[in-house]
């Protein structure tokens, strides 16, 4: 079974994604500043198990569309991509996983499309229902002096100033930062923020890549974001307190479908949400379990035979 590329029209979008296998379909949504092809590693071993696995770019990355206004990056129409891309593939229904903002996007999916998704699979990112206060005021209170790396993307060209005069340096950087066997001393400064008159990249580790990381995969990310810019990808942070207005009836709700979550011990998106994960027996009734496994944000990457493991049994659990 080999992988096919596919450019799905929908919703007057271009929608690029990856398809191997046959059988119930499961869509996979990657995170920032990724692409379909962070799924490399699933892809191949769902097919095997007996599943139409697909891994999509999220309009803004890749080959898919790269729409000129930031609002176009809204979570309702990311939500509008994942169920047309269903729908493309014949299909009534699938399953959702998605890693880092592609957990929140099949997350808010599954929330507000429960009779498409019907079920899903969190990575890195747990679950935490619509509501609650503005998210660029909670962001702006963030630091202590410093700026949360989610306050500085907000600009418009301020990140890309940073990061596209050289893509491949600040992924490998952006990357290793994230990664357990290459993250700076924990008395290091956290990359997850920005210095008064700083850049994020000031905070990366440098040397040697991650070992999930082979120089061919970062020169397919550079490649990818070298031909794309940024701005598509940075554009779903300027969109936050858009999402907050637009799922504002499904603040509080909870994801009723069957749910996994996985996470690292050593990632900082799932340790600053430990009170989410405490919230799933209110917020996700249906959890069939959550785990977590030693390593740092890019889980699927730094521990592929083990999420493959339980993706699997997840899924033949359904």
């Amino acid at each position: 079974m080999t992988a096919k590329h596919r450019i799905l029209e929908v919703g007057g979008e271009r929608i690029h994604v990856v398809e191997q296998g046959s059988g119930p379909l499961v869509l996979l949504v990657h995170g920032f500043p990724e692409s379909w092809y962070s799924w490399r590693r699933q892809l191949p071993v769902l097919a095997t198990a007996g599943y139409r696995a697909v891994a999509l770019d999220v309009r803004g990355y890749g080959r898919s569309s790269k729409p000129q206004d930031p609002a176009a990056y809204r979570m309702l129409d990311l939500i509008s991509d994942n169920v047309s891309v269903v729908r493309a593939f014949g299909e009534s229904s699938a399953v959702i996983i998605g890693h880092d903002w592609g957990a929140t996007i099949a997350a808010q999916s599954a929330l507000v499309e429960p009779e498409v998704f019907r079920a899903v699979g969190l990575l890195s990112v747990p679950y935490t229902p619509p509501g609650g206060p503005r998210p660029s005021e909670v962001f702006a209170g963030m630091g202590g002096g410093q700026e949360f790396y989610v306050s500085y993307f907000q600009r418009l060209g301020r990140a890309e100033a940073e990061i596209e005069p050289d893509v491949r340096g600040w992924l490998a950087g952006f990357y290793s930062a994230l990664s357990a066997d290459t993250m700076a001393a924990a008395d290091a400064p956290d990359p997850h923020f920005v210095a008064p008159g700083g850049t994020l990249r000031e905070r990366f580790p440098t040397g040697a890549l991650p070992s999930w990381l082979t120089q061919d995969d970062l020169d397919f990310y550079a490649a990818e974001f070298e031909r794309t810019g940024f701005t598509g990808a940075l554009n779903r942070y300027r969109n936050m307190d858009r999402d907050w207005e637009d799922l504002a009836t499904y603040a509080g709700s909870a994801i009723k479908q069957p749910s996994l979550f996985l996470g690292g011990t050593r990632d900082a998106s799932t340790m600053w949400l430990s009170d989410a994960m405490d919230a799933y027996p209110r917020t996700l009734p249906n959890l069939t379990g959550s785990h977590l496994l030693d390593c740092g944000h890019w889980i699927q990457q730094e521990r592929p035979d083990d999420v493959n493991r339980l993706l699997v049994e997840f899924l033949d659990s359904l």
